[in-house]
């Protein structure tokens, strides 16, 4: 059986948005390894995911201007991103708590409860809870 491993976050930087996806996000740190670049230039290999998902998020630094240019803006201003979580209540408190940028209340919708918010690199993402029959 096939499944979607990792989707790639272009980010301004490394540590900031490692912390924002495990402390405030409550993802794990999976990996964090140096790397290289293609053309041999110092990176890091830096995984995020919720805890028990298979899909993780590759963290990528933004290299040269055409991908600093992206950072925030990767699906040009939608919603690219969606986060079910087991408790909608407690994970939005939280968030809150911890000083996320929601851009609407939670409301609740066929697909259960959402609310829509900023990641640290200012890309749109749904937090959903509830109903997950979509």
């Amino acid at each position: 059986m096939s499944h979607l491993q990792l989707v790639t976050l272009v980010v301004r930087d490394y540590d900031p948005a490692i912390d924002f996806f495990v402390d405030v996000m409550g993802f794990e740190l999976v990996e964090d390894a140096p790397s290289l670049t293609n053309d041999g230039r110092p990176k890091r290999w830096v995984v995020v995911r919720p805890p028990g998902g298979e899909t993780g998020i590759l963290l990528a630094r933004a290299d040269g201007d055409r991908q600093t240019e992206v950072v925030g803006g990767q699906c040009a201003g939608r919603v690219g991103f969606f986060l079910r979580v087991d408790d909608f209540e407690a994970a939005h408190q939280r968030m809150v708590d911890a000083g996320v940028e929601f851009v609407s209340a939670p409301r609740v919708e066929p697909y259960g409860t959402v609310a829509v918010f900023f990641d640290i690199a200012g890309n749109r993402w749904d937090l959903l809870g509830g109903a997950a029959d979509v």
